[in-house]
């Protein structure tokens, strides 16, 4: 059993007299090197810092550690990206007792006004500060968990390269400790200033910037593409098909571009992809196209034909197939997907019609041929050009019987 005992910035003092006692009684206190330091001398008690790499080596720690009598100290609420939920993750609830305390991010909220409701935390610690991109949308309210304290500078940049330059930011540092300070900016009046540490920032949207939300269906240019890209109209009937849900994974099949899997990733609340695309250009592209919209956390990339590396991917919850598309790549995949998932594919071609036209007769789903239709300029008139037309099969395959 190990106790996890939240700590504020004011550090041991600030506990209350229950759990100084709890930490000070114990055989071995684990935490971070200045939480270690805050603490008053208890003669025999082993100390030990967070191994690093954490996941990696946090294992090995935990093994040679007693039965009882262990404390692991954590800044705040240690299920808020803290270290109480590794732990859990590796002994389960029932090895871990929680004792938490008001996190930074609680005290963020108490110093701007803001509801828990309103506004959404995204930690960028250890991460890819472009994850703070996915978030963002007209009047959103963040609180950034920063890594150091270059983030936000970092961030302030990031903001105005996605055309937030008037989103208003206040890093918070020592939150709840006798140093704690602020500084208060927009975006594009930050500066490379470096602030302390041990800090968050709250970030505050305008309701009238130029953001696409989460759903589906943007614009061509918003990814760099070479011609090889499922467009917007039917891209938003894929993804609505797909039906994106939280945590759910999608193999996105001849890739190309990566719009398909990166609208699903934005669509559905930390929803992930694997994205295979043989073209080494075109995967680089992907790669790209998956950082500037903020997925490359959530994106995988397999550069490889689609029937070589099905075997190889873990279980689908949905699967969309754009480009290369065979009847036996189709049945394979079928196979792969869990009970419940979805199948999406699309065809340009009599040929591939077919293979639709029958996977529709085995399977069931429902075949919908889709033709759009843009307004251009003929002379000094509007006339309608037509792209295209996609067959369009989408299916959900029956949950399996226990």
């Amino acid at each position: 059993m190990i106790d996890v005992v939240g700590v504020t910035d004011a550090g041991f003092a600030d506990l209350p007299q229950r759990l100084q006692r709890l930490v000070s009684d114990a055989a071995v206190v684990l935490g971070g090197r200045r939480q270690l330091a805050s603490l008053p001398a208890v003669e025999g008690q082993v100390r030990r810092v967070w191994p690093s790499p954490l996941r990696a080596e946090l294992p090995h720690l935990l093994d040679e550690l007693p039965p009882d009598r262990v404390v692991a100290l954590a800044s705040g609420d240690p299920t808020l990206s803290g270290i109480g939920s590794t732990l859990i993750e590796l002994l389960g609830a029932d090895g871990v007792r929680l004792h938490p305390a008001v996190s930074s991010v609680a005290l963020a909220r108490a110093r701007t006004g803001w509801s828990a409701q309103s506004c959404e935390v995204v930690t960028v610690v250890g991460r890819s500060l472009h994850r703070v991109r996915r978030r963002l949308a007209p009047g959103a309210r963040l609180i950034v968990l920063c890594s150091d304290g270059t983030t936000p500078a970092a961030l302030a940049d990031l903001l105005v390269d996605a055309g937030c330059a008037d989103a208003a930011m206040t890093a918070w540092w020592h939150l709840g400790g006798a140093d704690e300070g602020c500084r208060t900016a927009t975006a594009a009046r930050w500066g490379a200033e470096r602030t302390p540490d041990l800090v968050l920032c709250t970030v505050a949207v305008p309701t009238d910037a130029a953001l696409d939300g989460p759903a589906p269906g943007r614009a061509e240019d918003c990814f760099e593409h070479d011609g090889q890209i499922t467009k917007r109209d039917l891209r938003a009937s894929a993804v609505g098909h797909l039906r994106p849900t939280p945590g759910a994974l999608l193999w996105d099949l001849g890739a190309g571009s990566g719009s398909v899997g990166i609208e699903w990733c934005l669509a559905g609340r930390d929803a992930r992809c694997v994205s295979v695309e043989q073209h080494p250009e075109r995967a680089e592209r992907l790669r790209r196209n998956s950082v500037r919209l903020g997925v490359d956390d959530l994106l995988e990339v397999v550069e490889a034909r689609s029937a070589d590396a099905l075997d190889e991917l873990e279980t689908p919850d949905a699967i969309f197939v754009g480009g290369g598309l065979t009847a036996e790549l189709l049945e394979r995949g079928w196979r792969r997907l869990r009970g419940g998932g979805r199948f999406v594919a699309h065809a340009v071609t009599i040929d591939t019609e077919q293979i639709l036209v029958a996977a529709a007769g085995r399977h069931g789903g429902e075949l919908t041929r889709i033709s759009v239709e843009h307004a251009r300029p003929l002379g000094r008139h509007l006339s309608w050009t037509p792209a295209r037309p996609v067959v369009q099969w989408s299916a959900g395959k029956p949950k399996e019987t226990p």
